[in-house]
């Protein structure tokens, strides 16, 4: 069950649905000697507000990968990594959502390469604000840091040095614009 305070009983109940235009949600991993990012575009995401508390649901497509190269981005879709074909879906629901303030705590399951396993992830929710089309917005923004082999996603490949080339640690971030159904 949720804590509530009295900021949370402000959220209107219901469902808050994904404004695709200003949300965003992505990834980063360390690589050689700097930092790959990627985003998963399109992808859905709602947030249901009863009196019990908050939930959050999401999902994207694996094949929604977007990198900056082309064949990079066809690595990414194979067994090695999203087996895309194999496993079209990745999706998270949380289990349990603590607000404090704007501070928020979301814990749930994450499912990538059909391997689910226990997140949690840690951020802001600002809003409600009403926005010039009279319509009700919030923004929620999470991060967390997985470890990719434990959805078995292990490829990678030994530098000269014999270090690998590519981290385990891989930080996910959402940036979630959130408006009033």
């Amino acid at each position: 069950m949720t804590t509530l305070t009295a900021a949370q009983e402000a959220l209107e109940t219901g469902t808050w649905q994904l404004d695709p235009v200003h949300s965003r949600v992505g990834f980063s991993v360390g690589y050689l000697a700097g930092t790959f990012h990627g985003e998963f575009s399109p992808f859905e995401a709602t947030l249901e507000v009863d009196g019990t508390g908050l939930t959050l649901a999401g999902q994207a497509r694996a094949d929604g990968v977007k990198v900056a190269d082309e064949n990079l981005g066809a690595h990414l879709l194979s067994p090695e990594f999203f087996d895309a074909e194999q496993a079209p879906e990745i999706t998270f629901t949380s289990s349990r959502v603590e607000r404090d303030g704007v501070r928020i705590t979301v814990e749930g399951e994450l499912a990538i390469k059909g391997v689910s396993k226990p997140v949690r992830l840690e951020g802001t929710l600002g809003g409600p604000v009403v926005d010039p089309y009279d319509r009700r917005r919030l923004n929620l923004q999470l991060a967390t840091t997985i470890d990719r082999s434990a959805y078995g996603v292990d490829w990678n490949v030994p530098l000269p040095s014999g270090e690998p080339a590519l981290a385990q640690d891989v930080q996910l971030t959402a940036e979630l614009a959130l408006i009033k159904a």
